[in-house]
């Protein structure tokens, strides 16, 4: 039998099983082995500031009033064509309005939840020396201009977002390409992301992790069921990626259920000792989408690389 006859077969055993199974009552969706069903297209890019604003306190809504107001900044902002903002990142000065869809405001008024007053924990001394040392270099201070050209020297010393390789973990709301395509079987998850096209491929029989020498990019996830809630635990990050400031150390644990027939409950919480002195947790609604999900082509037609590093070495003539 080839294996395409066996995947036949399969699914059409496990389409005669769905058949036979009672239909879930309303919001009790569950796949064909009894697990939460929580696949389909969701777009994560909701519009929440990552910390809460001064002066909301641990206030964890917006009133009907601020929601208002705050929908209606956010549809100016989408409207306004009329060049660069101030604030705005740079990649909103190259894109138009296509790709940058409808963004809809949340009530909340942080993502972060967690500490209470919504704001990411002080860095511990570790990640404040790393974090002024990205500061200094992204700045071109005199100081650390060896480690300015590091980052010019060629492909490998930029960023793995900036070379189209990955956008790391976790995956907070963006402005572009952020629909999740969600899939499941009996014994693994699978999350395909559509920015840089990466999948995340989750086991959920059990096994532990990988050695620890062993470090990968997305790190090395394991999940299991807490009731209707599916909890993903992920370690083995490579030092390589960076979470703002988070390297090896980047401990996470998610977590994805069901809010409403339309929306994905998820929340993450970070922890890094050798980056922030507490974990912290961030609560994201994502709502379904109908697609369509586009390839994220990122090296066609892309010439930054090479303006970057041609502009670097421009510069080392003319000093």
């Amino acid at each position: 039998m080839t294996e395409r006859e066996r995947s036949l077969r399969a699914l059409t055993a496990l389409t005669a099983l769905a058949l036979l199974l009672p239909l879930p009552a309303a919001g009790q969706e569950r796949t064909p082995w009894g697990d939460p069903d929580l696949q389909g297209m969701w777009v994560n890019n909701i519009v929440t500031p990552l910390e809460r604003p001064a002066g909301l306190g641990e206030r964890l809504e917006l009133t009907d009033e601020e929601l208002a107001a705050a929908a209606a900044a956010n549809e100016q902002r989408r409207l306004d064509d009329g060049g660069p903002r101030p604030g705005d990142p740079i990649l909103l000065q190259g894109y138009n309005q296509f790709w940058m869809p409808q963004r809809d405001v949340s009530r909340q008024t942080s993502l972060v939840v967690d500490p209470p007053d919504g704001r990411v924990p002080p860095l511990t001394p570790q990640g404040a020396r790393r974090e002024a040392l990205a500061l200094e270099s992204s700045q071109g201070v005199p100081a650390q201009v060896a480690e300015v050209r590091r980052h010019n020297d060629g492909p490998e010393g930029r960023s793995l977002w900036e070379r189209c390789l990955t956008r790391g973990l976790p995956r907070l709301p963006d402005f572009y390409n952020n629909i999740v395509l969600l899939l499941q079987t009996p014994d693994h998850v699978v999350i395909h992301m559509e920015m840089i096209h990466e999948t995340r491929v989750i086991p959920l029989d059990g096994r532990p992790h990988v050695a620890d020498p062993i470090r990968q990019w997305h790190g090395d996830p394991r999940g299991h069921w807490d009731g209707d809630t599916l909890v993903v635990e992920t370690t083995n990050f490579s030092d390589k990626t960076n979470f703002k400031g988070s390297r090896s150390g980047l401990h996470l644990v998610e977590r994805f259920s069901r809010a409403d027939a339309g929306t994905l409950h998820y929340e993450a919480t970070i922890t890094d000792p050798d980056t922030w002195t507490s974990p912290w947790t961030v609560r994201v609604p994502i709502p379904r989408s109908d697609g369509p999900l586009f390839e994220y082509a990122c090296h066609e037609g892309n010439y930054a690389m090479f303006n970057t590093l041609a502009g670097a070495r421009a510069e080392e003539k003319a000093r």
